[in-house]
């Protein structure tokens, strides 16, 4: 069985609005303003996918197949994000528990 690759993209958003830091090198972004950018791409999809299910529950959409993707998104983005806080606790927890 192949391991599973995901695709960049898949997680895609907007670019942000004009007037932000963002200037697509990631070498100069610190660790915080990446953390950030992540989560409000991560609060943007978990937004996208409770506005798909309430269309979807009015009537306004009849689209199951993209409501369906719009919550998978949304949960593999918050899966990835929680796995992501607990190897940074875990690794702060290492670096505290070393002897000077």
């Amino acid at each position: 069985m192949k391991p599973l690759q995901l695709n960049p993209q898949f997680f895609s958003i907007p670019p942000s609005p004009a007037g932000t830091a963002s200037t697509g090198d990631v070498s100069e972004a610190s660790f915080g303003e990446m953390l950030k950018e992540h989560l409000k791409k991560v609060n943007h999809l978990q937004n996208t996918a409770d506005t798909a299910v309430q269309d979807l529950a009015s009537g306004k959409n009849e689209d199951v197949h993209n409501t369906m993707i719009s919550l998978e998104k949304a949960s593999v983005a918050m899966q990835l994000t929680m796995q992501v806080r607990n190897k940074v606790v875990e690794a702060y927890q290492e670096i505290m528990r070393m002897q000077v």
